[in-house]
């Protein structure tokens, strides 16, 4: 068996257990099973940390952050400005308004994709549009964002460009300043860096 429609088969029966949370199913108007599928696979649903926080810097009023972890989890560490959604209680009545809302970017996120995919399949599967998954969850978001590591000497120029833009993105949500670690070599190096060839991609 091709080994791309055996990861597709385990995905959608891990993600479809997030349709067991559906109060009442019949109350909702649901798209095709083969259209959720075909929009399974595609990366598009996906943004990074990196565009995350470019949003929240910039203050982007189309941004709606909602953490579907528990409330304790929401309560000990959150980004900015999210709704706690837990996803038991994503379809709840009381969360009913944030969901579908026009002209907004709804972005799901939870410590890894795992919650925050099956809210996404939940939402998709009830036509909902613009919505999408943060890749890599708070776990990305820490690595990339609030500690992020210097690329090698070697990288492009895009790899350092984007170390720029987390380094800048880390400051402003820590207030802490990203240090160059000291080398012990005293002698002094030229280093070329490659030439720009494409763009590098961000997320973990």
């Amino acid at each position: 068996m091709n080994k791309n429609y055996l990861f597709l088969s385990l995905l959608m029966i891990l993600l479809a257990g997030g349709l067991l949370l559906l109060p009442d199913r019949t109350n909702y108007s649901q798209i095709p099973p083969e259209d959720l599928l075909w929009d399974i696979i595609q990366p598009t649903r996906y943004v990074t940390t990196e565009q995350v926080a470019k949003m929240i810097i910039e203050q982007d009023p189309t941004l709606e952050l909602i953490d579907v972890r528990d409330a304790d989890a929401f309560k000990a560490f959150s980004l900015p400005n999210a709704v706690n959604i837990p996803l038991d209680s994503l379809l709840s009545p009381n969360y009913s308004d944030y969901l579908g809302i026009e002209d907004m970017n709804a972005v799901f996120y939870a410590n890894d994709d795992m919650l925050a995919d099956q809210a996404w399949v939940i939402a998709k599967r009830l036509n909902y549009s613009g919505i999408y998954v943060m890749k890599g969850g708070l776990n990305c978001w820490i690595k990339t964002i609030i500690q992020p590591a210097p690329p090698p000497e070697t990288a492009s120029l895009d790899a350092f460009d984007l170390y720029d833009f987390r380094k800048g993105a880390s400051i402003y949500f820590t207030g802490k300043t990203i240090t160059a670690p000291k080398s012990d070599n005293k002698s002094k190096v030229i280093v070329r860096r490659k030439k720009k060839t494409k763009a590098t991609a961000g997320g973990c």
